[in-house]
């Protein structure tokens, strides 16, 4: 038992680990930007091309990994994701940028499955909400932390660009090793190539919990590009450390809410989350037409406690419901749902960024995705309401 429940956190630890490294570039792309010279734009296609590879590696590597074993494609994926940092760490060109987010996404779309049935099958107690919180606690730590510490390196230590992906290295080896540690394969179910599908018995919980993290991770996807230059913008600081800490307390919000969450159904946590969100990303609409940083920064929280619920309570529904021999297959399929809200909607708020500016194209991305989270919310209460009047 003792030996499971460190495989366990080490597994936790390597999750946290590459979520850290992909985004190590979030503080780092203001003077990207300068220094190569590209647009808004082109901003969001860098990021937007680490989702456009890790998507077809999801859908892979997901039924693979059921099949041959997750130790067998975790492994690669960690020298993949080492490789991508060797590449932002001598990038000379906005083409290295492309590279190093194709590497990442690449190694992210390998290991988000295998990784998340991996705390599933390994939690000591075969707890699956347990295991779905630390999972969503550690992606949403990880996507904290990176901007955190790339923000503090580059603004306070020497070599600005090179000294945080040489940390991530480092990080990596003891995953190497927790890795090597886990169960050697056991078949779960035959590999073949297929197009991407759904369980039929699962298509509701993916339609109202994928739309839901849909939302929610577009408002991750828009922090992890743009807002570290929308809150230079509003302050008018050029201080890295300031937009990586606005990221990183929208995440901690997140990681917070999950902790405080735990033990709750997936449907409770969905329609507690979707209005706090809501809330937030009108907050953060207001905020840019009062250049107020106080407002921002309340907004920032608020949206991050409602993205961590809304998180927790899709993984939680669709980890509860995926079958033992293709949860890694099902598993991936939602994250596909989830990484489409990363990188989509922000290259349409970097195209509106070059036409009407960056604080606008924020705010019209805003009051979108409030809407959305409303409309999701309407659907959630109905089918709540149903329910109740059936058991009665």
């Amino acid at each position: 038992m003792a030996g499971k429940r460190i495989r366990f956190w080490g597994t936790a630890y390597t999750f946290l680990v590459l979520l850290t490294g992909t985004n190590l570039p979030t503080p780092l792309y203001k003077g990207y930007e300068a220094r190569f010279g590209f647009s808004p734009l082109t901003l969001t296609l860098i990021f937007t091309a680490y989702v456009a590879v890790l998507i077809p590696s999801l859908l892979v590597v997901g039924p693979a990994a059921d099949a041959v074993g997750y130790r067998v494609m975790l492994l690669p994926a960690l020298f993949v994701a080492a490789g991508g940092a060797l590449v932002f760490a001598f990038a000379s060109g906005t083409g290295w940028l492309f590279a190093g987010r194709i590497l990442q996404g690449a190694a992210i779309g390998a290991a988000t499955g295998p990784l998340t049935a991996t705390l599933t099958e390994l939690e000591p107690n075969g707890d699956r909400r347990k295991a779905a919180l630390v999972s969503t606690v550690a992606t949403a730590s990880g996507l904290g932390f990176g901007p955190l510490l790339a923000g503090f390196l580059a603004q306070y230590a020497p070599a600005p660009r090179v000294l945080p992906f040489a940390v991530e290295i480092a990080l990596l080896v003891p995953a190497v090793t927790v890795v090597l540690s886990l169960p050697a394969h056991t078949a779960r179910t035959r590999w073949r190539p297929r197009r991407p599908e759904i369980p039929a018995a699962l298509r509701a919980e993916f339609a109202t919990s994928g739309t839901a993290c849909f939302a929610a991770f577009a408002v991750v996807g828009l922090f992890l590009t743009l807002i570290p230059t929308y809150v230079a913008t509003l302050s008018g600081s050029k201080n890295l450390l300031l937009g990586g800490a606005a990221v990183a307390l929208m995440l901690a919000c997140s990681a917070t809410a999950q902790v405080l969450g735990y033990g709750r159904s997936a449907r409770a946590l969905e329609i507690a989350g979707l209005p706090l969100l809501a809330t937030g990303l009108i907050a953060l609409a207001i905020a840019g037409s009062a250049s107020s940083l106080p407002l921002l920064i309340g907004a920032t929280a608020v949206a991050g406690l409602g993205q961590g619920l809304t998180f927790l309570g899709g993984l939680t529904a669709i980890n509860s419901a995926a079958p033992a021999h293709r949860r890694a297959d099902v598993l991936s399929s939602f994250f596909v749902i989830l990484y489409l809200g990363v990188g989509v909607p922000v290259v349409g708020v970097g195209f509106v960024a070059t036409r009407v500016g960056l604080l606008t194209a924020v705010q019209y991305f805003a009051w979108g995705a409030a809407v959305l989270c409303v409309a999701v919310l309407a659907v959630l209460a109905r089918m709540a309401r149903k329910v109740t009047v059936e058991l009665t």
